[in-house]
């Protein structure tokens, strides 16, 4: 089983690499996210490594990080998403980007992966929902309030101040981040005029 492979980048495609290791190409199908990071031919490059064994073929599936490579197993793992649809969700979002919108309940966000319907879409952020947190990346810090207003959890002050950012035009995610930031300064006890007006200058700068 290869779990990584180090190289040099031999040809990048349109949905795979070729990565040179000790004279032997290795073809690994990556996510446009991953192969957009990869330097030209020529240049040095790792790959964490799924490797797929069927009876008729062999197949690498190459990612830039452990956590992509965690959400490529996470994803498959919903019932109707395959090899195919997992890299096309990873193409279009990263890691953190995914946990969030998955804590969010954001089904809008997932579905903008080519292939992923609104269905589909809602199977994987309803499936996933209490796996996120363990695969939030950089977003760790404020999964736990999206999860809260994903569920309809979240006190009404909190929640009240992301709808009115989110009515301004914000995403979901980046009005919660907004107000998770002002709610740091705040404290737990403000109330959502306070939360706004702190966001919207979170928002500014």
């Amino acid at each position: 089983m290869i779990g990584k492979l180090k190289g040099i980048v031999d040809e990048i495609g349109e949905d795979h690499c070729i990565l040179d290791v000790g004279g032997v190409g290795y073809v690994a199908y990556c996510p446009t996210r991953t192969l957009a990071a990869l330097g030209g031919a020529g240049e040095p490059a790792s790959l964490f490594i799924e490797t797929y064994v069927r009876e008729d073929m062999i197949r690498l599936y190459g990612f830039a990080t452990h956590l992509e490579r965690e959400w490529f197993r996470l994803l498959q793992g919903v019932q109707g998403v395959g090899a195919k649809v997992s890299l096309a969700v990873l193409s279009t979002l990263a890691p953190a980007d995914l946990a969030n919108a998955v804590a969010l309940r954001d089904i809008a966000m997932v579905s903008r992966a080519p292939g992923v319907g609104k269905k589909v879409a809602e199977r994987i952020v309803t499936e996933l929902k209490s796996k996120a947190p363990a695969f939030a990346g950089e977003a760790s810090g404020t999964i736990g309030l999206k999860q809260e207003l994903g569920e309809g959890a979240a006190p009404a002050p909190i929640a009240d101040a992301v709808s009115a950012l989110t009515n301004l035009g914000y995403s979901r995610d980046i009005a919660a981040n907004a107000v998770a930031a002002a709610l740091k300064e705040a404290g737990e006890g403000a109330d959502s005029s306070k939360l706004i007006r702190l966001g919207l200058r979170e928002l500014a700068r």
